[in-house]
């Protein structure tokens, strides 16, 4: 049996966890405050601290650095319900700690009170061991996706869900976060019967679009001396990858829109209709808000498109996976040059503390950078002090942390960021803060808001 400290200001929630931790045979002390559970922590010694992120009185770092100063160390795991407050917080705890996530399970608890770690935290610690092996490598999902954190697993389920049917994907992200891998998962998912053709819609001119789209027949145009399949063509009882569809000429995309409707295509040049059957995936940089405001594709293709809309992750919401991917990267590297340089713990920390503003694609190219300027036959990767990257002064999300920052500016950052998500919804804020209401209102009063 071991003693358990809850700590977090949600009565109905502590009750429910706290019978769940009685059940499985252990003892819990519930704390509503950090000063209270300062109190706890000076008269007890506890096995195990369950710590919420945001309490009336402070943040819960606070007291995982106060008991850092305790003669015993106990476990310490944190909950929220904001996966980014989780990334947040991993830059300040480090990988000793554990996380749970908003709404807890049965399993979960019982996982980390038994000392067995989540399958995302437990691979992400593997890969984060400093060793002078080779890489390990993470398991690849769908034969082609690397990550093991909350932000993918959430995007594997919509995979496997959407992979059942034949509906038609829009892939949205920031540049560099995988769209066209997210695509070929897909693809693998389902495993059609034909290929999967890629295209990129920016990639050619007004002019030359059509026929790479529809194919076109000898004489078409000048240039055109012999007859040619277009992507659709080609793609037929597969899928079609459409790169950056937002940049596609609007006077192209009624073309577009009827080959949608119709499932038939027609070579430009051409009188006779070939009849189609494939899933089109589409992927573009741009957001919801900006594809509306900006008037870069027609409504009605928006949703013959998007029937299953999908946005990837940046690397900065999952942070955990970096890790894993610079080691696959690495061990990929070594494979293809006979090498076997292997990262420290120190590079790994520094690699998992750098946000990344070019996403996979920027964290991929610097260690390849970092492979060509290091010593060949030896085993040490030479890492640069930093990543200076013309991306780096582009606005990040909370996820990125800045050394020297205090608990209580990030916690403020965490809360009006959130805020401006739900259009300053206090109680939808609260909610995806894993806060009470009331707290949130204290808080806010705190930092002199006129509420």
């Amino acid at each position: 049996m071991k003693s358990i400290l809850l700590i977090d200001d949600d009565t109905e929630f502590t009750e429910i966890l706290s019978n769940i931790i009685e059940h499985l045979g252990h003892h819990v002390s519930i704390s509503d405050s950090v000063k209270d559970a300062k109190e706890w922590l000076d008269l007890n010694e506890f096995d195990h601290l369950l710590i919420d992120f945001m309490l009336p009185d402070g943040s819960g770092l606070h007291i995982f650095e106060y008991v850092q100063q305790k003669r015993k160390m106990p476990k310490v795991t944190f909950i929220t319900g904001n996966p980014e407050i989780k990334s947040a917080i991993a830059h300040i705890a480090g990988p000793s700690v554990n996380y749970l996530m908003k709404p807890i399970q049965r399993e979960d608890i019982e996982a980390v009170l038994s000392n067995k770690r989540s399958q995302s935290n437990k691979a992400a610690a593997e890969m984060t061991q400093a060793s002078s092996d080779e890489p390990k490598v993470s398991t690849l999902h769908f034969d082609c996706l690397i990550g093991e954190s909350a932000p993918m697993q959430a995007l594997y389920k919509m995979i496997e869900r959407v992979a059942r049917s034949d509906a038609n994907v829009m892939l949205m992200g920031e540049s560099g976060v995988g769209k066209e891998l997210v695509a070929q998962a897909i693809h693998n998912a389902a495993k059609p019967a034909g290929d999967l053709i890629a295209t990129n819609c920016g990639g050619f001119s007004k002019e030359l679009i059509g026929s790479e789209l529809f194919g076109h027949e000898r004489g078409a145009f000048t240039g055109a001396v012999g007859q040619k399949p277009g992507v659709f063509e080609r793609a037929n009882k597969g899928t079609l990858f459409l790169d950056e569809v937002t940049e596609m000429p609007m006077d192209m995309q009624p073309n577009l829109l009827r080959v949608l409707e119709t499932k038939k295509v027609s070579r430009v040049g051409g009188t006779q209709e070939f009849p189609i059957s494939l899933r089109v995936i589409s992927a573009t940089n741009r957001t919801l808000e900006q594809i509306a405001a900006d008037n870069v594709l027609r409504e009605d293709i928006y949703f013959r498109l998007a029937v299953f809309p999908i946005e990837i992750p940046s690397l900065r919401e999952r942070k955990e996976d970096i890790p894993l991917l610079a080691n696959a990267f690495l061990a990929q590297l070594n494979k293809e040059h006979g090498e076997k340089f292997a990262f420290t713990q120190k590079q790994l920390d520094q690699l998992h503390s750098h946000d990344w503003p070019g996403n996979v694609r920027e964290l991929r190219h610097a260690i390849h950078r970092a492979f060509i300027m290091s010593e060949p036959g030896g085993k040490k990767i030479d890492l640069p002090m930093q990543f200076d990257s013309p991306f780096s002064n582009k606005t990040q999300s909370v996820g990125g942390i800045t050394p020297g920052r205090t608990i209580e500016e990030l916690e403020k950052e965490l809360i009006y960021a959130t805020l401006s998500k739900v259009d300053n919804n206090k109680t939808m804020a609260a909610e995806m803060l894993g806060i009470s209401t009331k707290t949130l209102y204290n808080r806010l009063h705190a930092y002199g808001d006129e509420l």
